[in-house]
């Protein structure tokens, strides 16, 4: 072929950056995403703040909304010249699903592309196999969207927040010590399967951290820490704006630190973890030094901090206990990553009232390293809130993609 003939191949056609079908898409994309940074622009607006003509910006805004992804907002009537119309990203051009699973609970909800949460079900985790456990999911998924009424074509990806790591090679999670057999290859596909969805799956503390980061305290943070405490505990960092997984996505899994304690009461060496943080630290441990203390009775981690709250002795040593171990996974953490924040977060995390106070006389004690501790402003929404956030951003991408 000579410089003078004109280009036959496709994917070279593509390339070339004048490509109209490419250019057209180019500028469509533009436009959404500055829409979606802004909330609603004007034609006008458009054009100045993307540097495109009016009549590219108009032509692209009509395939725009012929294709279901944005519409109009409103309009408004300027000093001089005629009224302008406000176009803004329509937010029911898609949904998302985000998946929280534990071991007492799992959350699903549904939102549309704002992030604004349209339906949720939160039910108790009742299952006895992994089998089971992933077929309650796919059940309460689909429930959910059948009684939303979103049709479920418009549903365009789905995220799984679960303790332990997800290995995407293998498709198996693995550390997943809270529920039993959730190692088993085949699972996810197994979701993914029943609920005809793309689905991604992701440590619960990381998506905990990213929930917090986008819809709680943890906003604008350079660098903070999400200290998840329950039946596991492990910690998920987000640096500027983005998470910190390791090179094998391991990253925060402080339940495995090693920990040595004096012989006598939860000692940290029961089933949840024999000599680790996690097993000194955990909510099974709460218990296990309430009854060391003398509580008595069909005993939970949540029982332990209502009676400690009431004044119980024996319940405020427990809760002394803990917050003095948590102290020591907050100096961990402060020395690793030098976080200006650490969010205390998850079941147990749901009683800072009384943790914080003793965690903090602790670390005063046992480090140099001055990181405020604060409790997690969404409670027990912020693995579901992180995990509608992950499967925000590749729905946003595959909705475009879709258009035609």
């Amino acid at each position: 072929m000579t410089d003078n003939e004109p280009v036959t191949s496709r994917d070279d056609a593509a390339r070339r950056p004048w490509n109209p079908p490419l250019l057209r898409s180019t500028n469509e994309r533009l436009l959404l995403d500055r829409l979606r940074a802004t909330g609603s622009n004007s034609r006008a607006e458009l054009a100045r703040l993307t540097g495109l003509s009016k009549p590219t910006v108009s032509s692209a805004l009509a395939s725009l909304e012929q294709a279901g992804l944005v519409r109009e907002a409103g309009r408004i009537a300027p000093g001089r010249g005629r009224t302008a119309v406000l176009y803004e990203p329509d937010p029911t051009a898609g949904y998302v699903l985000g998946i929280d699973i534990g071991r007492s609970w799992l959350r699903v909800a549904l939102a549309d592309l704002a992030g604004t949460v349209v339906a949720r079900s939160d039910v108790r985790n009742r299952a006895r196999t992994s089998g089971a456990m992933a077929d309650l999911v796919v059940a309460t998924a689909r429930g959910l969207i059948a009684g939303s009424g979103v049709p479920a074509a418009r549903v365009a990806q789905a995220a799984v927040g679960t303790p332990g790591v997800y290995d995407e090679e293998t498709g198996q999670v693995r550390y997943a010590n809270q529920l039993p057999g959730w190692g088993k290859s085949g699972l996810f596909d197994r979701m993914r399967q029943g609920l005809d969805l793309p689905l991604s799956v992701h440590n619960d503390a990381n998506l905990a951290a990213l929930g917090e980061y986008t819809s709680g305290i943890g906003a604008g943070s350079r660098l903070f820490a999400y200290l998840l405490v329950g039946t596991g505990l492990g910690v998920g960092v987000v640096s500027g704006g983005r998470l910190f997984k390791g090179a094998h996505g391991g990253a925060g899994e402080i339940g495995f630190v090693p920990w040595q304690a004096a012989p006598g009461i939860g000692d940290g060496t029961g089933r949840d973890g024999s000599g680790s943080l996690e097993g000194a630290a955990s909510g099974h441990a709460v218990v296990e030094s309430a009854r060391a203390h003398g509580m008595t009775g069909a005993l939970t981690a949540r029982r332990v901090f209502e009676a400690a709250r009431a004044g119980d002795p024996a319940a405020v040593a427990a809760v002394e206990l803990e917050a003095a171990r948590l102290a020591h996974a907050v100096a961990v953490v402060a020395a690793l990553f030098d976080p200006d924040l650490v969010v205390l977060g998850g079941g147990i995390g749901r009683s800072a009232d009384l943790l914080l106070r003793p965690l903090q006389d602790t670390l005063r004690a046992i480090t140099p390293l001055r990181t405020p501790v604060v409790a997690s402003a969404l409670g027990d929404d912020a693995v579901l809130l992180g995990a509608l956030a992950t499967a925000l951003e590749s729905a946003r991408d595959l909705t475009f993609e879709r258009r035609a």
